[in-house]
């Protein structure tokens, strides 16, 4: 088994990326997520901005998938 953790970007230059739209989803669920070490966050916390994340990233690619633009001002990133 391998040491090397699998919390890794698989393009490392969208890293950045992920890391605003990881707070961006925080924020809208109003959980304080930090930059740095978050422990003191639950898992349930930490699981819904993931999960959320998952979520709104799905629903962009559906629309892309299916020819159909956002509506302005709804907030979610662009990828």
């Amino acid at each position: 088994m391998s040491n090397r953790s699998s919390n890794t970007t698989a393009v490392p230059e969208a890293k950045s990326a992920m890391d605003r739209f990881k707070f961006e989803v925080a924020n809208e669920l109003g959980v304080p997520l930090t930059d740095g070490y978050n422990g003191n966050l639950t898992s349930r916390q930490n699981g819904s901005v993931g999960g959320y994340m998952v979520k709104k990233m799905i629903e962009a690619q559906e629309r892309q998938m299916s020819g159909t633009s956002q509506m302005p001002g709804s907030g979610t990133m662009q990828m």
